[in-house]
């Protein structure tokens, strides 16, 4: 064996040696799998007739709709989902029609998290007793509070809208008798609505821009469009939002 020859082996040896000797260093422990919260869900219930379904308008267009969905924009950073609105509403019911409406319906949750009124129109386009009404809505009321929980702070009540300030309500025989009467059942559920505490919004006046602004107004002449459902959210977003804790 030649010196390199042997200077080679004793270099191996030495390597080896130490590799056996070097302690080992741990693999980094991995990172922990943090998982992103689970949204709480709001739920919503919007009762009324063809001014809550959106008579003429696209389903996005639905005032409880963009309601919804403006919430749920407004407030990107929160942990709350909105859900889509379940709505018990239909084009020319009454409030009579709306409490058979709720008793039959057999897909609604035992509790939501906010719940809206609108209704009374086609009472008072129907020429129906305005003290029917007074009873009526009234239970109507108490039901939506029932559906809150019992909590009053989470049920909104809108006024009626008046129809006499669109093409519609032009071509009636008395266009102020309309606007009359209107004002006499929103006298009505304003007084009960603030006797249970609960809120009440006041989009009459909106309603009343219909001729001035022919575009709050649906291609039917008769119905709001939705730039008049949007100013109606406008109003009722920041106290929803508020109430919500969103």
């Amino acid at each position: 064996m030649n010196k390199y020859t042997l200077l080679l082996a004793v270099l191996f040896l030495s390597l080896s040696a130490a590799s056996c000797n070097k302690e080992e260093t741990p693999s980094p422990e991995p990172e922990p799998i943090i998982a992103s919260p689970i949204p709480d869900t709001i739920r919503y219930l919007a009762l009324g007739d063809s001014y809550t379904i959106g008579q003429s308008v696209s389903y996005e267009e639905r005032w409880p709709v963009q309601l919804a969905a403006q919430l749920d924009m407004a407030f990107p950073d929160t942990i709350y989902y909105v859900e889509e609105p379940d709505i018990i509403a239909r084009t020319g019911w009454t409030t009579a029609n709306l409490l058979q409406a709720i008793a039959a319906a057999n897909t609604l949750q035992s509790s939501y998290d906010l719940v809206s009124l609108l209704i009374g129109v086609n009472n008072q386009y129907q020429n129906r007793p305005i003290d029917i009404y007074r009873t009526e809505f009234r239970e109507l009321l108490e039901q939506a509070i029932s559906f809150a929980g019992g909590d009053t702070t989470r049920v909104i009540v809108l006024s009626i809208p008046d129809y006499a300030f669109t093409p519609f309500g032009q071509g009636s025989s008395n266009p102020g008798l309309i606007s009359m009467q209107i004002d006499q059942y929103n006298d009505l559920n304003r007084e009960m609505t603030a006797s249970y505490g609960v809120t009440y919004f006041d989009i009459t006046p909106v309603s009343r821009q219909g001729l001035a602004q022919p575009g709050l107004v649906a291609s039917d002449g008769l119905h709001p469009s939705g730039a008049m459902y949007a100013l109606w959210v406008a109003e009722i977003q920041d106290y929803v939002a508020g109430v919500l804790d969103l």
